[in-house]
């Protein structure tokens, strides 16, 4: 930004004026590639949330915080509300804690499917019922085609969480993502055992 504040004119490859937006649009983009590195291919929804909850936490903010986060990354505040992670009420906004999430949640029909999203869910089964329902989930995640490999996003995302929590001494929330990360090869084994027993043929006559 500070190379584009000082010059004249910086140009698009169409040779048009490339705009604030534009340029915004950018550099979160490459940051996003560059940290992506580490926690996996998340979808622009996650990273928003990510960032946000970063600066903020659970905390509200004024409307104009998150949207300049949402359109650096080419989003709408209203938008990412409907995915389901974010209220946005009378000028203020507000990431969703695991506790308002929808105890019914669904991955098969949500329709704005993200890894932020399936990661809280996957932690708030972990801690309301367990291994065995939260594996169900991440069978569930597992099956859910046009998202990439949503499951290894899930848990990278729960990793780059504690260790963020970790540094900023939120000791509850670093608790909840590392339980996760370290329930991680049991949830896999018990969602495999489960998809291989739901496969296998049954037998419909008597010998």
């Amino acid at each position: 930004m500070a190379i584009f504040t000082s010059a004249k004119a910086v140009l698009n490859p169409d040779d048009s004026p490339m705009s604030v937006r534009e340029a915004l649009i950018e550099i979160n983009t490459a940051l996003d590639e560059y940290l992506s590195q580490d926690e996996g291919d998340l979808d622009a929804d996650s990273r928003f949330a990510l960032t946000f909850f970063e600066s903020y936490g659970y905390e509200e903010r004024p409307y104009g915080d998150a949207e300049g986060l949402a359109i650096a990354r080419n989003l709408s505040v209203d938008g990412v509300a409907v995915a389901g992670i974010l209220s946005s009420v009378a000028g203020k906004v507000q990431l969703y804690q695991r506790a308002q999430l929808p105890d019914d949640w669904d991955p098969t029909t949500d329709r704005r499917l993200c890894v932020w999203e399936a990661t809280q869910h996957l932690i708030k089964r972990l801690e309301a019922s367990g291994e065995g329902d939260a594996a169900e989930l991440l069978l569930q995640l597992k099956n859910v085609s046009g998202h990439g490999d949503l499951a290894a996003n899930c848990r990278a995302l729960a990793y780059r969480l504690y260790n963020h929590c970790e540094k900023k001494k939120q000791a509850e929330e670093a608790r909840a993502y590392n339980g996760l990360v370290i329930a991680w090869p049991e949830l896999e084994r018990l969602a495999s055992a489960s998809s291989t027993n739901s496969s296998a043929p049954r037998q419909t006559t008597l010998i």
